[in-house]
Formats: structure tokens, sequence, C-alpha cells
């Protein structure tokens, strides 16, 4: 296994010699690999494209309970990647269109919402506006417990529309644009549509 020097990914920043697995997903009818870190719930790669790329990057970068392994091990696992999941039961749920999710806003508790927890993770610090801890407290939730929260706004806003329920969409509007400012390297080719979802419902 000899995959191009051009083709060779950088590791995230601070996510390298993580123990992990290889996860999948198809976006736009193209099959993407990365490293997941269950115990941590931690993306510990970029997006990558090439199989033999994947198993050379997980060689160098990650590792399993006993240590480091060769490219050919990973390949295996890069190839089960294909077949199954640790993360999903439906392979639809990992399947993603760029124009539908311009389109649409993350459905509570989905894989979507899963992964960019686990690439960019949610605002749990002393960064939040005062208007967003506002709607929080009248919403009733805690806002060092954003995922509830979240989900709740998001239903909602789903259901009712931006504008009928001001408080939820300004926790839906602060949080899913804060993760996604925060996504590292090629992860944007996922989470921008996102963003773009976000910015059009205003």
């Amino acid at each position: 296994m000899n995959p191009d020097p051009a083709r060779r990914f950088d590791p995230l920043p601070g996510r390298t010699g993580h123990v992990a697995g290889i996860e999948s997903l198809v976006l736009d009818g193209r099959r993407y690999y990365f490293g997941f870190d269950g115990t941590s719930d931690m993306v510990v790669s970029p997006l990558i494209d090439d199989p033999d790329a994947m198993a050379a990057f997980a060689s160098e970068h990650i590792r399993q309970t006993d240590g480091r392994h060769e490219p050919a091990y990973w390949a295996d696992l890069v190839a089960w990647a294909v077949q199954g999941s640790d993360l999903v039961a439906r392979d639809a749920d990992r399947e993603f269109d760029t124009a539908r999710l311009r389109g649409e806003l993350p459905a509570p508790g989905s894989h979507l919402l899963y992964l960019l927890d686990a690439v960019a993770g949610w605002d749990e610090s002393l960064s939040m506006p005062d208007h967003v801890r506002r709607a929080y407290a009248r919403l009733g939730f805690d806002e060092d417990d954003p995922v509830e929260c979240l989900d709740h706004a998001l239903e909602v806003v789903r259901t009712h529309g931006a504008g009928a329920h001001p408080d939820e969409w300004a926790v839906v509007r602060f949080q899913l644009t804060f993760a996604v400012r925060r996504v590292p390297a090629n992860w944007t080719l996922l989470f921008d549509a996102v963003g773009e979802c976000v910015a059009a419902h205003g």
C-alpha cells in the first residue's frame, strides 16, 4: 500500500495519538472516512476520501489499545467502515446532501448534530452573549448543558418557524453558528452548508 504523497492529510490540531476506530459518511454521493475516538466522543482526523490515505493516516496518527499498527491493519478497518458503523444503525443516517443541508435545519438528536459536537463542540463557556443567556433562562434550561435546550429549540423552530419563537431561535442560531465557526480542517465540506442554512433563516 503506497498512497500518493500528495494524498497525505495533516492531523487535526491536538488530536493525535488517540485510541480510535474508523467511521465513514457519504456526502453528495462521495464516501469520506474519519477517525473516531468513541471513549471521548471525538473526531480525530479530517475527512479523507481515499481508503489507502485513510489507512496511512491512521497508522501514523491513531492507535489501538495495543498500540500502533501498519497501514495494512488499518485497511481492514477502513473497509469495514463502508459496511457498518458503531455510531448509527442505518446507513441512511450517515448519508448527507449539501443542498438539503442548506435548506433544512438539522433534526434534533440527529447524527449530524452528534458529529458537529464531536468535531467542534457546543459553547459551554462565558462567551455566551447575554441575550442567549436570557433565552436559556426564559426557556428554563441550564446553559451549561446546551444539548437538551438545542434539541428542544430545534424542534420548535423546525415546526413553527424562527420568527414565531425568538428565544428558541436565539439558542439555535447561536449554538449552530458558534459550532460551525469552530469546525477544523475540511470538515467544512459537511458543515458549511449548516451555517449557510442558519444564515438564510435570518
